[in-house]
């Protein structure tokens, strides 16, 4: 924010102390400087969130926010030259608007997008707001920070800067920390617009009291009061509003929304053309699977995975439960152990019956082993090794989740597998995105694996595909391991037909993704964009 500061406010004539109490004056100044900057990057980190939840590709989200935000706070400090004469006035009314703007911005966000369908346009509308408000601060603060007393510019950059920077820091810390796993997204965003209007009153109120005139005053407490009410009744209203801007995003009744700190969490259940019901699972907004043909995917994603050996299995990601499902249906299973990153998934597959009743209470299984990690991190921490790895995660439309399909992450899970056992990987759309699938199947080979691609037919996803992989040359056979229960969708004619790829549909020349280089991103990002 060091752009924002303007060297005349900084040598600003001195003026009389706002009180006799110039110490606990400076020190009520400071604090609000110290509110400001951790509302400012408050704001900031919700907007680059709620992009990265929307619309997926949070390194393009977080690079237009921040970039656009720090741009209009550049224009915002040099906008607030004209404003330095009356600083008090208008630092109350800058904190004001942007209480009010920064406080409904992820609702208006939400609603664009929901509505609309005018999020980036939206989003960059709004980053640029917020930007400008927060760079008029600076140049405000520091002429009133010289009026209570007059002080060298460096001492008072010092001062001004140490104090923005700790906010900034404690902003940062609080957003993931205690706000979005608090009050979510929505109401966390009012919250911190209610602390920067407070951040206003303590200004007009508390410090310069006896330089502000009764009208004056008494407007600018009509206006943050107004605000504050804005917002309050936001906040009050926010659940009945978030829940019709999401069922306006989704075709079938909600019967589940939450927003956890990884994901958007969604389920609807409507009836369908079978005459059952037709539960639905979305994370991000991306469908995960439909009751009505889920046993196809997930009995193409484990049973082939388990005709080796298959005593001690791992599954990473598929939270629902559903693959640990046909795991488990494997008599000769001693121990599996799923690896999910959220919490609340697990939680809402062991609780939530619509999911309960679809995933057979798999995951309260005494052969089962749930862990709540992150699959990267605790694959480097992994000792004990495994006769065969199920690979559920969503597709790679984001940084985080690129990195669950590189080259060093199958470097990490060779580590942990038996030196017979075998992957399987799910892996996109050979139809939809066959960049992205060749993609993924030719990172596996890269990383010491050979590998045999298969594909499927889900009506709910479409076209499906799978990478099945075991280390070493010799691809492995695509079959059914002796014990494998009567399955509804697959069988040996099947699993023949489904290694053979339509001319149009076969191997291309793509990279393989790593962690550097994550061509995955890249490839899914360009594919699925009109989809």
């Amino acid at each position: 924010m060091s752009s924002a500061l303007d060297d005349r406010a900084v040598a600003a004539p001195p003026r009389p102390p706002a009180d006799h109490h110039t110490r606990g004056a400076r020190f009520l100044l400071l604090l609000a400087v110290f509110l400001c900057a951790a509302c400012g990057l408050v704001y900031e980190l919700a907007l680059t969130a709620l992009g990265s939840y929307l619309i997926g590709n949070s390194v393009l989200q977080t690079s237009v926010v921040i970039s656009v935000m720090v741009f209009a706070m550049g224009v915002g400090s040099l906008a607030a030259k004209p404003l330095r004469h009356r600083p008090v006035v208008a630092f109350a009314v800058v904190e004001g608007v942007l209480a009010l703007v920064g406080g409904l911005s992820v609702l208006m966000l939400y609603a664009a997008f929901a509505w609309l369908q005018l999020y980036m346009p939206a989003m960059i509308v709004v980053s640029l707001v917020v930007g400008l408000l927060i760079g008029a601060e600076i140049p405000l603060l520091m002429t009133l920070l010289q009026r209570i007393r007059k002080q060298e510019a460096s001492s008072a950059v010092a001062d001004m800067f140490a104090v923005d920077y700790i906010g900034a820091l404690v902003g940062g810390l609080c957003f993931p920390l205690f706000l979005l796993p608090t009050f979510g997204q929505l109401k966390g965003a009012l919250v911190v617009g209610v602390v920067n209007a407070v951040a206003g009153v303590i200004v007009v109120v508390f410090i310069f009291r006896r330089q502000t005139g009764r009208l004056v005053k008494a407007g600018l407490l009509a206006g943050v009061t107004l605000v504050l009410a804005a917002l309050g009744t936001t906040y009050v209203l926010a659940d009945d509003l978030e829940v019709t801007a999401r069922q306006h995003m989704y075709a079938d009744p909600i019967i589940h929304s939450e927003t956890t700190q990884y994901q958007d969490i969604v389920v609807t259940r409507s009836t369908a053309f079978t005459g059952e019901p037709d539960v639905r699972l979305f994370l991000n907004g991306d469908l995960q699977f439909s009751s009505v043909d889920e046993y196809r995917y997930h009995e193409s994603l484990v049973h082939p995975a388990l005709s080796g050996r298959h005593s001690n299995v791992l599954v990473m990601g598929g939270g629902d439960g559903l693959a640990l499902r046909e795991v488990l249906r494997h008599d000769e299973v001693r121990h599996v152990t799923l690896v999910e990153l959220d919490p609340a998934m697990t939680r809402l597959a062991r609780t939530f019956e619509p999911l309960r009743k679809l995933n057979h209470g798999s995951l309260d299984d005494p052969r089962a082993k749930i862990v709540n990690a992150d699959a990267f991190t605790w694959l480097r921490e992994a000792r004990q090794q495994y006769d065969a790895v199920i690979i559920d995660f969503p597709d790679p439309d984001s940084a985080s989740l690129a990195k669950l399909y590189s080259v060093e992450f199958y470097d990490l899970l060779r580590r942990v597998l038996a030196p017979d056992g075998q992957v399987m990987v799910q892996s996109g759309s050979p139809f939809f995105a066959p960049k992205t699938y060749w993609s993924i199947a030719k990172t596996i080979e890269t990383a010491g694996y050979a590998t045999t691609e298969f594909q499927v037919d889900v009506p709910s996803f479409g076209n499906w595909g799978f990478v099945l992989a075991r280390p070493g040359t010799e691809a492995p056979p695509l079959r059914l391991a002796p014990d494998t229960p009567k399955l509804r969708y697959l069988d040996r004619a099947v699993l023949e037909a489904a290694t053979v790829f339509p001319v149009d549909r076969r191997r291309t020349d793509v990279r393989p993704s790593t962690l550097m280089d994550p061509a995955v991103l890249e490839y899914v990002q360009d594919e699925w964009r009109d989809y």
